[in-house]
């Protein structure tokens, strides 16, 4: 299963930012939105990722100070990328060995989408159980 047949089922919306959206405002935001991280951008380039784990490490490092801080002050800047093209078990397994739960999707410079952990874990397993209704009606066809 590739990156782009996920993205042509779950579609390609991606909730982004700026740099200088305010760490209080982001916070809102992803409570409102029901979503775990923001893409930031600039200029229509990926700039950054800022999730919910590192809005509670900039509070826990600075306090409520941290909450009136632009997200550029905490956000990831050296986002891990996904290519369109790639297999969901090599981002399960990038994903897995770097502890990140969001990545990008772009193809080349332009971001085209993005996916979860969640995402990719939910294609594997309706996969493997494909997999499973496939050998169970072979054996009973036997």
């Amino acid at each position: 299963m590739l990156v782009s047949q996920i993205l042509r089922t779950k579609g390609d919306k991606v909730f982004t930012i700026k740099p200088g959206e305010l760490v209080g405002a982001v916070a809102e935001m992803l409570s409102t939105k029901g979503i775990g991280a923001f893409v930031v951008l600039e200029a229509d380039k990926v700039v950054g990722i800022v999730s919910e784990r590192d809005i509670v490490r900039a509070v826990a490092r600075q306090g409520a100070s941290a909450l009136d801080r632009p997200v550029s002050d905490f956000m990831t800047a050296k986002v891990v990328i996904a290519d369109p093209g790639e297999t969901v078990d090599s981002l399960l397994s990038r994903m897995t060995d770097r502890r990140i739960r969001h990545l990008p999707v772009c193809k080349g410079e332009r971001l085209v989408g993005i996916v979860s952990i969640g995402d990719l874990v939910k294609w594997k397993i309706s996969e493997v159980e494909a997999e499973a209704d496939g050998l169970k009606a072979y054996i009973a066809a036997s």
